[in-house]
């Protein structure tokens, strides 16, 4: 006997990147971070004392948001801290997306928005991208269409990296008739010079939600601590109604604190991973593949065509063998069995010395990948 709801025993729930136990893989398949946090976190682990882990934390980590307000230049009241950023998704949903009504997002995008909507008992419109990864131009259209409730853009994109710039938010802000959450968890890995500042939507528009979390930028992706930015009106709901009562625990607001008040250190380790996303793409690109243009911590990149004559699914099998190859050099990527990504590998930027590694590998097993496709 199963005592399930019947949308919970149909659905299929998330699937996580590989997550080994063995400390010597080199892991760039789940966007973490390649560089520890800062020292100002590391000094405020070794300040905690364990007496004062018996009472229960602020309710409302007050002091970080008012950390997260004055680096924005809002309010107390326009940030919401959560437990990660899968937190702040799900508060969304259960407080903006009744069941049986629709929420829309991008098509390929973070696969647990779906699994959400599945646990919600609400219905998903999938908007398809365009052939180069952008969003349509009708996107809020076709949601407004369905009568979507809410809708997710991740920006930077993932899986492919790519940035939109704040205007076409605005447009889309403007034009759809539900809450729009843009999800901006690599955020602190776009290039300066791109001016990029979604905050000032919020003062705009009461159905905008920005998604920011300390997991990728600062380093904290084992802390799970994230927030949201948005009009007090739009986030007070979440805030006293929908939230789990003492949703933050009393360690992680004290680090998230200590690591947001620290952002010029954090920002030592962007400039390091920007760095090595520029040479990692164009070393790619020089052995064949086709790198997505990225503002992210990693590169969507298709293997290269050269295997085409051995047959249509040639492309497909050759990244499922690299991918395979490299796992068996402790070289761990994202492969996605999914249409338009099977040709295709998902790459987090490591450390110097794990991109080289990484390239090196990759050379080897494909040469070795086209021999035997060739060959069959």
């Amino acid at each position: 006997m199963t005592y399930e709801r019947p949308n919970i025993r149909d659905m299929a729930g998330y699937t996580w990147g590989e997550q080994p136990a063995q400390k010597q893989v080199i892991k760039l398949n789940t966007n973490e971070n390649p560089y520890p946090a800062t020292a100002s976190v590391a000094n405020a682990l070794q300040s905690l004392r364990v007496d004062e882990l018996r009472r229960y934390p602020q309710p409302f980590a007050d002091g970080f948001r008012d950390v997260a307000a004055a680096a924005h230049g809002v309010t107390r009241d326009n940030i919401m801290a959560t437990n990660g950023g899968d937190e702040l998704l799900r508060l969304a949903i259960t407080t903006f997306v009744d069941a049986g009504q629709t929420l829309g997002m991008a098509e390929p995008s973070y696969s647990l928005y779906p699994v959400l909507a599945a646990v919600q008992g609400c219905q998903v419109a999938r908007v398809s991208l365009n052939d180069d990864w952008s969003l349509p131009q009708d996107f809020a259209a076709q949601l407004n269409a369905v009568d979507a409730r809410l809708a997710f853009v991740v920006n930077p994109h993932a899986p492919t990296g790519q940035l939109l710039p704040v205007s076409r938010l605005r447009e889309i802000a403007t034009e759809f008739n539900g809450v729009l959450v843009i999800d901006e968890a690599y955020v602190d890995f776009i290039e300066p010079s791109q001016g990029y500042d979604a905050v000032p939507l919020i003062r705009e528009f009461d159905n905008v939600m920005l998604l920011r979390t300390m997991s990728k930028g600062y380093s904290l992706a084992g802390l799970r601590f994230a927030y949201g930015i948005g009009a007090s009106s739009l986030l007070a709901p979440m805030l006293y109604k929908t939230r789990d009562s003492y949703n933050t625990d009393a360690l992680s607001q004290h680090l998230a604190t200590a690591a947001l008040a620290a952002r010029d250190e954090a920002a030592v380790n962007w400039q390091q991973v920007r760095d090595e996303r520029s040479r990692l793409s164009a070393a790619l690109a020089a052995m064949g593949f086709s790198v997505v243009p990225s503002e992210s911590n990693f590169l969507l990149v298709t293997v290269p065509d050269s295997a085409a004559a051995a047959g249509l699914d040639s492309q497909e099998k050759l990244a499922r063998t690299l991918y395979q190859g490299l796992k068996q050099d402790g070289i761990l990527v994202r492969y996605f069995d999914q249409p338009r990504l099977r040709d295709k590998l998902r790459i987090t930027v490591g450390t110097g010395q794990e991109n080289t590694q990484l390239l090196q590998s990759l050379q080897a097993s494909l040469k070795q990948a086209l021999q035997a496709i060739q060959g069959a």
